[in-house]
C-alpha cells in the first residue's frame, strides 16, 4: 500500500489551517500545521526587528519544517513568501508557495482587476512578487489595489465572524463594478466566497487556484469512498 504524501503547512495565524484541511480533505494527503503568529506582529510593531531578523525566522522555520518527514512544504502567507530567502535554505524538500497558482490565474486575466487585501503589511511584498510574476512571463496587468483597512487586526484577535462581516461589507459595495475581483489572502475566503454565492458573481481567491497546484505537484489522489 503507498504511504500518504505528507505535506508541512506553515502559517501565520490558527485561522489558516481549517482552510487547507477542508480544502485537501477529500484527497489522500497528511496535513502537518506549524503556526507562528508572532512573526508578524514583531515584523509590523516592533521597529527594532529588521529584516534580516525576518529573514533568518523563516529560514529557521522552513528548515526546522523540512526536517520532519515532509514531501513538500506550503507556505499560506504572502508575508512569509515574501520574506524567505529560497536561495540561502539547505534544503531539498520542494516548497509551494500559496501565491504564485494564484498570479499564474490573474496574469492570464486581460480586463481590469482588483484586488483586495487586509493586511496592509502584506501588500508590497505580493505585489512586488506578482509585477515580477507577470514580467517573467511576459504579461501585461491593469490591476488597481484596495485594502479593507482596519479589519486585519480582528482575525489576529480571533475574532473571524466580524472580520468576515467587514469583507462581505466591503465587496458588496465594489462587486457591481465592471472589474474582476480577487482576494489575496488565504483569512478572505470564506468571506468571498459567501458574497460570489449570494450575488453569483465570481471572486477569485487564492485557495482555489492552490488545490489543483498541490494535487498535480504532489501526484495525489482522492479518496477512496468506501460504500
Amino acid at each position: 500500500m503507498e504511504l500518504k504524501k505528507r505535506l508541512g503547512c506553515l502559517h501565520a495565524h490558527y485561522s489558516n489551517i481549517e482552510y487547507i484541511e477542508n480544502a485537501l480533505s477529500s484527497y489522500e494527503i497528511e496535513l502537518i500545521h506549524f503556526v507562528d503568529p508572532a512573526l508578524m506582529y514583531r515584523v509590523t510593531s516592533d521597529e527594532s526587528f529588521k529584516v534580516v531578523d525576518a529573514q533568518n525566522k523563516v529560514k529557521e522555520q522552513i528548515e526546522w519544517i523540512a526536517q520532519c518527514n515532509v514531501d513538500a512544504i506550503l507556505i499560506t502567507c504572502t508575508n512569509y513568501i515574501a520574506i524567505l530567502q529560497e536561495e540561502h535554505l539547505s534544503i531539498s524538500v520542494p516548497i509551494i508557495k500559496i501565491d504564485e497558482p494564484y498570479f499564474e490565474y490573474i496574469s492570464n486575466i486581460t480586463q481590469p482587476q482588483t484586488i483586495l487585501f487586509t493586511n496592509p503589511a502584506t501588500v508590497n511584498g505580493t505585489m512586488e512578487r506578482l509585477n515580477q510574476y507577470a514580467y517573467n512571463h511576459q504579461k501585461s496587468l491593469d490591476i488597481e489595489v484596495f485594502v479593507i483597512n482596519n479589519t486585519f487586526e480582528l482575525i489576529m484577535q480571533g475574532l473571524k465572524q466580524e472580520y468576515n462581516q467587514e469583507i462581505s461589507k466591503f465587496l458588496n459595495k465594489i462587486i457591481k463594478e465592471d472589474k474582476v475581483i480577487s482576494v489575496a489572502q488565504l483569512s478572505m475566503v470564506d468571506a468571498s466566497k459567501e458574497v460570489e454565492y449570494k450575488t453569483s458573481k465570481p471572486i477569485i481567491n487564492p485557495l482555489d487556484t492552490l488545490i489543483s497546484s498541490v494535487v498535480s505537484q504532489l501526484k495525489i489522489g482522492k479518496k477512496t469512498v468506501v460504500i
